[in-house]
């Protein structure tokens, strides 16, 4: 689709926005010198703060905690339990059941139950070894299985239902039916959770912490100490890395950094070892899924029965949203004619999940694929060719959930773009003749698609704010609510407000986000950074650009026409000045040069009780084509090649996109084939170091790894210079390898279904092709 020629001419004349303009910290991380919590300079009298708990006890009642070794322990000045929280113990984001030190239970292995304050971290380190804790054992609820025995759930079920499913299947010409694991992930963040309090006057605290969402960390810092939020400032200025962990799991070690501060005096810093990390803190939500499909002959689907069971942990955390964003993109890119999709949130007696990219839309939507992918090896059919006779279109527009696909002419035609430039229907016979030729390497190939809605469906989430000032050397400085974790957002907001100004980007200096600057923020996550807070900022610029153009109107005898701001410069008819000299004549004239802009999301009108509205403002779309090979006699697998396309609209920064798309397809690929979590029977985490669990690495990149931006007309809604959100997305375009997979195992027996599950490592792909094996032996 080729934009017409007054989008190009705008595009053009455009100095900063739509330019491959590097991230603004990418030299800082290149030379090391970009400053991270751990390596703001700590005052002299700086206190380390270790968190405590049992190694032994998995699930039990606290019967006694002799805490009388650590606090006589070398270093140790304070050591703190429940007892020294004034305000509320927990440090949950909304539902309540997290608290901050355990009391009366250990409710999974790794709950913090007490922290030593210390003058040196190692000192901290090896006094919390020296408690002892005794617990009387529960039997724990561990699997999803367990826990839908015991019918235990951390909230209630929940479902979208359209049609009649259950005429829709008995009208059915083919059923199939099946059940689907899918694993969880780990974060891993390459700068792991850590928070610096320091005491400021009349009991306030400023809290550096590595989070998503500065203000709930200040919300419940104050909750913690039982002060008002007021009193508490939290400040993150960048993140190594958050992926969803540091969107709610953030607040218990700001909490206990700050309760360290407020009982001692002093600045306290609390940075978790890696393995306590893992062990503490939540993962993307496992699923089980059972699922039940009605189809015609032709492969057109008629009725789908989906349950999600998730393990959603010990408490509710933000399993409400990730689940039910779970559903809303069980449909992928298909229309179901008639749906019945269920989810249980079930509690068992591990660490919480919580908030991972894509925030339970990959769970979703990867069950979607098994569906298409079952459909099309039972008929014989080529996946591809199922999956484009389901897709929405025309009058089959709606989602289970009631909300129209306003753009399924987009995903078409990507879908047809990349179909031909990755020449799959050629790569197709060569794959069927390499695997009749071959007996023990296999290839498959998978083009998939996604369809990803963008916006909170939390309707009060869609709102941000941005602090803007203009001062009278020309320069401007930038505060927003948004977090800078890697992806680039600091980056694309300071480009919007250096566009709107007319100013080199040099003179727009970026500022930690800051909880005193703006208030109420929401968390950077669900993809909404950049079109919530660059928009936030537009129209704070807009606003002191209005002024100024008021003003010069008044002293020129002019209208706005007139006036137009460039290359540092203000143009007014016929004469040039410095925006430096404006800002001087206006701030003499009295003139604001100051504002605190404000964005809302139009059109959100999600009503979460009656199951009617519309959650999402729009959809990106993508899509994927993933060459694999795997070996049958161990189950090692390689992605041979990858091509990618993409949709971001009109893209702010083609370069940061661009990176976003292939981290994002190789973090969903290592989600989907290498990360295995495993707990054993007691409930202990067994994967939690990078000895025992693997992300992938450099060298498990695709040989051949094409990556395009879809040439776009623009977004269709009034988004911060009609371009698309692109954090999320990308991590389901890995789905093309996971399918790729299941194409090739199928490949030894034709007409069965593998019995695969996530991820595929080497130990699941030989599981599914020793079954598919008897199967066919028995045959």
């Amino acid at each position: 689709m080729t934009a017409p020629l007054d989008q190009k001419n705008m595009e053009m004349s455009l100095k900063h926005v739509r330019k491959p303009l590097a991230h603004d910290s990418a030299e800082k991380h290149v030379r090391g010198t970009a400053t991270y919590i751990d390596d703001i300079v700590e005052p002299l009298d700086t206190l380390h703060v270790v968190p405590g708990w049992t190694r032994q006890a998995v699930r039990g009642r606290i019967q006694s905690v002799d805490l009388e070794e650590v606090e006589k322990a070398s270093g140790v000045v304070a050591v703190l339990t429940a007892e020294d929280i004034k305000g509320i113990n927990d440090c949950s984001s909304a539902f309540g059941g997290d608290p901050v030190l355990a009391e009366e239970e250990i409710l999974f292995f790794g709950q913090v139950v007490f922290a030593v304050v210390a003058e040196t971290r190692e000192e901290a380190r090896k006094a919390t070894l020296k408690a002892k804790i005794d617990v009387k054992p529960i039997t724990p609820i561990l699997t999803p299985e367990d826990a839908v025995d015991a019918d235990t759930t951390v909230l209630p079920d929940y479902q979208f239902r359209r049609g009649s499913p259950e005429t829709g299947m008995q009208a059915s010409e083919e059923v199939l039916s099946g059940s689907m694991f899918i694993g969880g992930q780990e974060h891993f963040y390459l700068e792991g959770q850590v928070a610096m309090a320091l005491p400021q006057e009349d009991g306030g605290m400023l809290v550096h912490t590595s989070t998503q969402h500065p203000t709930e960390v200040q919300h419940t810092v104050a909750k913690v100490l039982g002060v008002p939020d007021a009193t508490i400032t939290a400040e993150i200025r960048r993140m190594g890395g958050g992926f969803g962990g540091k969107e709610s799991q953030a607040n218990q070690w700001a909490s206990l950094a700050a309760l360290a501060a407020q009982k001692t005096g002093r600045t306290c810093k609390l940075r978790l070892d890696r393995d306590d990390d893992m062990i503490m803190t939540g993962k993307r939500h496992d699923f089980k899924v059972d699922w039940k499909v009605g189809y015609d002959t032709s492969g057109k689907i008629r009725a789908v029965d989906m349950e999600f069971l998730a393990r959603c942990g010990y408490s509710a955390d933000l399993s409400l949203g990730v689940n039910d964003r779970t559903l809303f993109h069980s449909d992928s890119s298909y229309f179901y004619p008639d749906a019945l999709i269920r989810s249980r949130r079930l509690r068992t007696d591990t660490c919480s999940n919580t908030a991972f990219r894509g925030f339970g839309g990959p769970q979703g939507m990867l069950a979607a694929e098994r569906l298409i992918d079952a459909i099309a090896i039972t008929l014989g059919k080529d996946p591809l060719d199922v999956r484009k006779l389901n897709f929405y279109d025309g009058e089959r527009n709606l989602t289970p959930y009631g909300m129209p696909v306003e753009e399924y002419e987009v995903m078409h035609d990507l879908i047809s773009q990349i179909e031909e430039s990755s020449d799959y229907w050629q790569r197709r016979d060569e794959i069927k003749e390499f695997n009749e030729n071959n007996a023990v390497l296999k290839k498959g190939l998978a083009l998939t698609p996604v369809k990803f809605g963008i916006s909170f469906t939390l309707k009060h989430l869609n709102q941000a704010g941005a602090l803007v000032h203009l001062y009278t050397d020309g320069s401007v400085h930038l505060n927003h609510g948004g977090t800078e974790m890697g992806q680039g957002l600091y980056q694309k907001v300071a480009q919007v407000v250096a566009e709107e100004f007319g100013v080199s980007l040099d003179k727009v200096v970026i500022t930690a986000t800051n909880t005193s600057k703006v208030p109420n923020t929401g968390p950077t996550a669900a993809s909404s950074g950049t079109d919530l807070n660059a928009m936030a900022a537009k129209n704070a610029a807009q606003v002191i650009k209005g002024r100024l153009i008021e003003f010069l109107c008044e002293q020129h005898q002019c209208g706005p026409e007139a006036v137009h701001f460039g290359d540092n410069k203000v143009i007014v008819g016929d004469q040039s000045f410095a925006l430096s000299e404006i800002a001087k004549l206006a701030h003499m004239a009295r003139i604001q040069m100051s504002h605190a802009g404000f964005y809302a999301t139009p059109g959100i009108t999600w009503d979460r009780e009656s199951v009617t509205g519309r959650p999402f403002y729009y959809f990106a779309f993508g899509g994927a084509c993933a060459e694999v090979t795997i070996d049958t006699m161990t189950g090692e697998m390689t992605v041979d090649r990858v091509d990618i396309l993409h949709d971001v609209g009109h893209s702010l920064n083609p370069a940061i996109d661009v990176g976003q798309i292939e981290g994002g397809f190789v973090q969903g690929m290592g989600w989907l084939t290498t990360e295995e979590l495993v707990w054993d029977e007691q409930g202990r985490l067994r994967t939690h170091a990078p000895s025992t669990y693997k992300i992938p690495t450099a060298s498990d990149l695709p040989e051949d790894f094409r990556v395009k931006l879809y040439e776009s007309s623009g977004n269709p809604k009034e988004t911060v210079y009609r371009s698309k959100a692109v954090g999320e997305p990308p991590v389901m375009l890995a789905n093309a390898v996971f399918c790729a997979i299941v194409d090739a195992v199928a490949s030894l027996n034709p007409g069965e279904v593998p019995d695969l599950h996530a991820p595929a490592t080497p130990e699941s792909i030989m599981r599914a092709v020793q079954d598919l094996r008897r199967r066919k032996a028995g045959s």
